[in-house]
């Protein structure tokens, strides 16, 4: 009896041990949900939908969109963070629900430390520094002279306090000495309009926002605001701000792919490598560059890092510039 007792309970720990190892083998067994807190045509997504596209193939399984927005990101980032760890169900989100949104709100319905894990970034999406194609300034030289000067009273557009149209030039005048006004609009095209109006003198806006207007000379470009050296593919005459001496500045509205917190280390791993494949993939980046978007796929953990440093970018800028919603 004592060795048919010893040999059942060897067999249920052998059990206990090979099921998760099967699980993972047989994820994913059923379709995927990929939840995007913004609205349809939104440039979270757009590219969700052609990353989707191509990762599904790798995994076998279909990704279903689903679109949570509301409160700036944060209803549908609060989404993924509360869906159960089995890997079917994970997210994109952008700067503010993961970073700025920490430090401007004073409660959030999740903890992007706590709840939620890095799968990798997809995109980048650097603002471009703009102004009326009838203004004077010609160069970032002349912005910049114009912005020191106490006689050219300036002021810029954003798509809102505390987003990164708005973080970005205020920490560009903190660098140059410059003073400016911001005028905050509820969204880009908003924005953009009051640029062409004359309403507003210059701007750093998103690429999909101000690339066409560059292309039909309403807008002209200065910089593109990018702590790299390396110009943006879809616009190879304009300038970086690190190119031009000015570092430190890393303007871009990201787009990142994010899990709940607790997702089994395989799974984890296989989700993170089906959408990294699926970004280096030649006609998924030709898609994205077509959507002035610059791709990425990097690892999960150079995107936490990377979270990390935009959290010490912003978070003081934040706190000097007294920013809070709610």
């Amino acid at each position: 009896m004592r060795r048919l007792i010893r040999a059942g309970l060897a067999a249920a720990l052998a059990l206990s041990v090979s099921a998760p190892a099967l699980a993972a083998d047989a994820w994913p067994s059923k379709p995927l949900t990929l939840v995007v807190p913004f609205g349809p045509g939104s440039s979270p997504d757009m590219m969700s939908r052609v990353i989707a596209e191509q990762a599904s193939q790798t995994l076998g399984q279909p990704i279903v969109i689903q679109n949570r927005p509301g409160a700036s990101g944060n209803l549908g980032t609060g989404v993924i963070a509360k869906a159960a760890p089995d890997g079917y169900t994970f997210g994109v989100s952008i700067t503010g629900p993961m970073v700025n949104n920490t430090v401007l709100y004073k409660e959030l319905p999740y903890d992007p430390k706590k709840d939620l894990s890095p799968l990798t970034l997809g995109v980048h999406q650097p603002n471009i520094l703009v102004v009326p194609a009838s203004s004077p300034i010609q160069s970032l030289e002349d912005l910049l002279k114009a912005m020191r000067d106490p006689a050219t009273p300036y002021n810029f557009p954003s798509t809102g306090a505390g987003t990164v149209s708005h973080l970005s030039v205020e920490l560009l005048l903190e660098r140059v000495g410059g003073k400016a006004v911001h005028v905050p609009y509820p969204s880009s095209p908003a924005a953009v309009t009051s640029l062409v109006a004359g309403d507003t003198h210059f701007a750093a806006l998103p690429p999909i926002a101000v690339m066409p207007l560059i292309k039909d000379g309403r807008l002209r470009a200065l910089a593109v605001v990018s702590d790299s050296r390396e110009r943006v593919s879809f616009l190879p005459d304009a300038p970086t701000l690190a190119e031009r001496g000015i570092e430190g500045i890393e303007g871009s509205g990201w787009i990142g792919f994010v899990a709940p917190s607790g997702v089994p280390a395989d799974i984890k791993r296989k989700l993170a490598d089906a959408l990294i494949k699926a970004i280096h993939h030649p006609e998924v980046q030709t898609r994205l560059k077509a959507q002035f978007m610059e791709p990425v796929g990097n690892q999960p953990e150079e995107f936490g890092k990377y979270m990390d440093e935009e959290l010490q970018r912003w978070a003081p800028l934040i706190k000097r510039l007294n920013l809070s919603v709610g």
